[in-house]
């Protein structure tokens, strides 16, 4: 493998640790706040996020190249509300595509068929993610026109972490 390809897996490596870590803190900022289904949607959702830097870890390792553990950002903490949670992961998850593909042009440049060929999960991966996201907040806006909305909604979110927890090899 090119060191330049090395590299950049390395930097999404630390990239999808520093995301299982920001999807806690929002699992710790949800379940302060009373939303415990939205705190195991995104608790099951940092586990997800986990295994996807395992998973790149692992296809260095099978290629004889070296993943490195590299410091971390702080995520943040705190935020004003459910909606601005969700939102984040939007954000969050929009920031990830542009680094799977810039990833996968690194590849495509450096002629790494096999890594590019490898990166397919991962740009089908986050068409779902986003689309995800995107009906998450679809949801969430409309418990929010209703009274006990954000209830249901809540509810709702933690069947969605049940099934994805129930159905790990998905992922």
């Amino acid at each position: 493998m090119k060191q330049k390809v090395i590299d950049t897996i390395n930097f999404q490596i630390k990239a999808e640790e520093e995301s299982s870590r920001l999807y806690f803190a929002m699992a710790n900022w949800c379940e302060l706040n009373g939303f415990a289904g939205s705190a195991a949607y995104l608790y099951e959702h940092a586990n997800e996020e986990r295994m996807h830097m395992v998973k790149l870890v692992k296809y260095l390792n099978e290629r004889g190249a070296q993943a490195k553990t590299k410091s971390l950002e702080e995520p943040q903490n705190e935020w004003d509300s459910l909606k601005d949670v969700f939102k984040g992961v939007l954000v969050h998850e929009e920031k990830v595509t542009e680094l799977i593909n810039n990833l996968y042009e690194i590849c495509l440049n450096e002629k790494d068929y096999l890594t590019s060929n490898f990166l397919q999960w991962y740009i089908q991966e986050q068409v779902e993610e986003e689309a995800s996201a995107r009906s998450v907040l679809d949801q969430l806006e409309l418990a929010s026109t209703s009274q006990g909305g954000f209830f249901h909604f809540d509810k709702e979110m933690k069947i969605m972490a049940a099934t994805a927890a129930s159905n790990p090899l998905s992922e």
